[in-house]
C-alpha cells in the first residue's frame, strides 16, 4: 500500500507543477493569475500571451499526465492491495491511477494554494497513452471548434465531451475492440462532467456572450 501511495503522491506533485506560472514569469515577467481570467491554464496563457506561449503551456501540461503514466507508474513493483475487477492488467490500472492523480494535481496544485488549471491538457496527455486514436479524434474536434468559434473554452469542452461518444461510435458502430471499453467509458463520462464543472464560469460567459475570443491575426483586435 505504501508503494501505491508513493506513486499517487509523486504523480500528484508532477501534475501540480504550475507550468503557466513558470512560463508567464520567465517569458514576460508576469504572474498569469493576475491577468485575463486569472486561471493558470493554457487557455488563459493563449489569450493573454499569444498562441505560441499558450501552446507551449498546453503541451507541457499534457506532458505531465503522460509522465505520470509512462514513468512514475513504473515505480510500482508490488501487487495491487485490492481486488482488480477491471479488464485491465494490474500495471495499466496503476497507470490510470497515476494519471488521475496528475490531473488532480493540476486542478488543485500544491504549489499555488491548491488552485490550478482545469485539467483538460493533463487529462488528455494521460489518456493519449491509453486510448490514442480516440484522443486524436477529440483533438481534431478541438481544432475545428476553436478555428470556427475562436473560443478555447468551447473547444476544450467539446473535445472532452466528445471522447465518450467517440468511444461508443468506434466500439458499437464500427466494431473496434477498445481494450477496457466498459471501464474507460464510465471514466470518460465522469471526466467530461468534471470538465463541465471546472468550466462552469466559462459556460456562463459563453451563454451571456462575454467569453473572450482568441485572435489568430495581430490586426484582429476583438
Amino acid at each position: 500500500m505504501l508503494n501505491l501511495l508513493i506513486v499517487i503522491i509523486l504523480s500528484y506533485l508532477v501534475g501540480s507543477i504550475p507550468t503557466a506560472i513558470i512560463v508567464s514569469k520567465l517569458a514576460k515577467g508576469i504572474d498569469i493569475r493576475d491577468h485575463g481570467s486569472g486561471n493558470m491554464g493554457g487557455s488563459n496563457v493563449f489569450r493573454v500571451m499569444g498562441w505560441k506561449y499558450g501552446l507551449l503551456v498546453i503541451l507541457f501540461d499534457a506532458l505531465k499526465g503522460a509522465v505520470a503514466v509512462i514513468f512514475i507508474a513504473r515505480l510500482y513493483w508490488d501487487n495491487i492491495p485490492f481486488n482488480n475487477i477491471t479488464p485491465f492488467d494490474d500495471f495499466t490500472l496503476i497507470q490510470i491511477i497515476a494519471g488521475i492523480s496528475a490531473v488532480a494535481g493540476h486542478i488543485w496544485t500544491a504549489f499555488a494554494g491548491f488552485r490550478g488549471g482545469k485539467g483538460i491538457a493533463t487529462a488528455l496527455g494521460f489518456l493519449f497513452t491509453i486510448i490514442t486514436i480516440d484522443i486524436l479524434f477529440a483533438l481534431a474536434i478541438f481544432i475545428v471548434v476553436v478555428s470556427i468559434s475562436r473560443y478555447i473554452s468551447l473547444g476544450s469542452i467539446s473535445a472532452v465531451v466528445s471522447i465518450p461518444f467517440i468511444m461508443i461510435i468506434r466500439e458499437n458502430i464500427f466494431g473496434v475492440d477498445i481494450t477496457g471499453y466498459h471501464t474507460l467509458l464510465p471514466f470518460s463520462i465522469v471526466l467530461a462532467l468534471l470538465v463541465i464543472y471546472t468550466h462552469r464560469s466559462n459556460l456562463n460567459r459563453l451563454f451571456k456572450g462575454k467569453e473572450n475570443r482568441i485572435s489568430f491575426l495581430k490586426k484582429d483586435k476583438k
